[in-house]
């Protein structure tokens, strides 16, 4: 059903917009003028003219992309918001029908008012969500389908809010703690190249004149310097190509296993993948249990949320070692890809029947260890940064002061 957008005014004048679903333009006013509102404008949200889709198909492709995708946190806030309006005794739709004129994000609107209209045909709405798996994941999906079976919807969206605001948090705080350190390396190797290649070359050309040999360090920056103002559009272009192909390697099943194999031989950096992917694993994996969905069917959701091939493959491993009446502690514990914390707090849950409360317990404690351990590393790496920018600089300045100090030589 096509969604609408308009402007109307009130009984008392004062002018309002919102959204609503009709069959058509006409339908869209009758109801409008149903609500007491006077309509001003009325918008299709999907109208766009044929020249206008001939002319910027590319521009509101890219549009759409960077500017009209909608945010976890943005799920997280409906989310919430729909869970206590359940809970205050709002039917479904009346709920969704308040969040769209609540919601700022035009996009959200849009997607919020067909999952109304779905609901309103008849369907559930994990069906009505799953026209949107870009936005929706399968988790999320899942577990509403898991809550409207039986009758606790309020509750799982209360833990999908609770699980989607940790995880925005917990990446958050990453994201915070690399920002600083990120800054400095970025603007350090700005300065550093200004100075080679635009101060350097004029204080050298004094040298050019000189009838003695250069000593190796100033004889080294010249040639960088030289180097630098030849070539700059491949000290620009190569890495860009170089982290592009990366990227596109990565995207390939075989690329990503690849990449996740090294990032987790890699000092430090391997650990911190290991708890964050055990931390999300343990969450969501908590989650479903405790909303009724089997452990195998958990077991396949809860993989995609880890973001690594290397767990991934493990919790595959695993699952068919479930599958066929083994214990899934052990059968994690072969991979070597979790913690062995992690591994021992399983263990412990399925002997004691109390699965889902280690696993939240796992999740909160690898969610610690990862902000301490980012907390630790961005404090070592300021220094570091400090460090080897002091290094770089005086190797600047000693290339520079050599040959003075021989001109004075010569001189005395």
């Amino acid at each position: 059903m096509p969604v609408f957008e308009y402007n109307a005014l009130n009984n008392k004048g004062k002018k309002i917009s919102g959204i609503i679903d009709a069959e058509s333009l006409i339908s869209a006013g009758t109801k409008i003028r149903k609500k007491n509102f006077f309509p001003i404008s009325i918008n299709e949200i999907d109208s766009e003219s044929k020249t206008e889709k001939k002319n910027n198909n590319m521009f509101n492709s890219l549009n759409i992309l960077l500017f009209s995708r909608i945010k976890a946190s943005e799920i997280a806030m409906i989310t919430r918001q729909l869970a206590t309006l359940i809970s205050a005794g709002f039917p479904l739709v009346e709920a969704i029908a308040t969040l769209v004129t609540q919601t700022r994000s035009k996009a959200l609107k849009k997607i919020l008012s067909k999952i109304k209209g779905s609901i309103e045909e008849g369907r559930s709405f994990a069906e009505s969500l799953l026209m949107y798996p870009s936005v929706f994941s399968q988790i999320y999906i899942n577990m509403i389908k898991a809550g409207e079976s039986s009758g606790t919807l309020e509750i799982v969206l209360e833990r999908l809010a609770d699980i989607t605001e940790k995880r925005e948090e917990t990446k958050q705080k990453i994201q915070t703690a690399f920002a600083y350190p990120v800054f400095m390396a970025v603007i350090g190797c700005l300065v550093l190249i200004f100075l080679i290649t635009y101060i350097i070359p004029g204080i050298v050309s004094i040298f050019s004149d000189m009838n003695q040999t250069l000593p190796a360090p100033t004889r080294f920056l010249i040639s960088l310097s030289s180097f630098l103002n030849s070539f700059w559009w491949g000290v620009i272009f190569i890495p860009v190509i170089g982290l592009i192909s990366i990227h596109l390697f990565r995207r390939t099943d075989k690329g990503a296993y690849i990449f996740d194999k090294i990032l987790f031989f890699i000092p430090k950096i391997g650990k911190l993948l290991q708890k964050l992917a055990a931390a999300r694993f343990s969450r969501v994996l908590s989650a479903l249990l405790e909303n009724g969905v089997p452990m195998l069917t958990s077991l396949s959701i809860a993989k995609g949320i880890t973001g690594n091939k290397i767990i991934i493959k493990a919790i595959d491993n695993a699952s068919q070692v479930v599958e066929q009446g083994g214990e899934l502690g052990k059968a994690l514990e072969a991979s070597n890809a979790f913690p062995f914390l992690a591994i021992q707090m399983i263990k412990v849950g399925e002997k004691s029947g109390k699965m889902e409360d280690m696993l939240k317990k796992t999740a909160n404690l690898f969610e610690k260890e990862v902000e301490a351990s980012v907390t630790s590393m961005t404090a070592l790496l300021e220094p570091f940064i400090i460090l080897v920018m002091g290094i770089l600089v005086g190797f600047i300045v000693l290339s520079i002061c050599l040959p003075i100090f021989g001109m004075n030589q010569l001189v005395m």
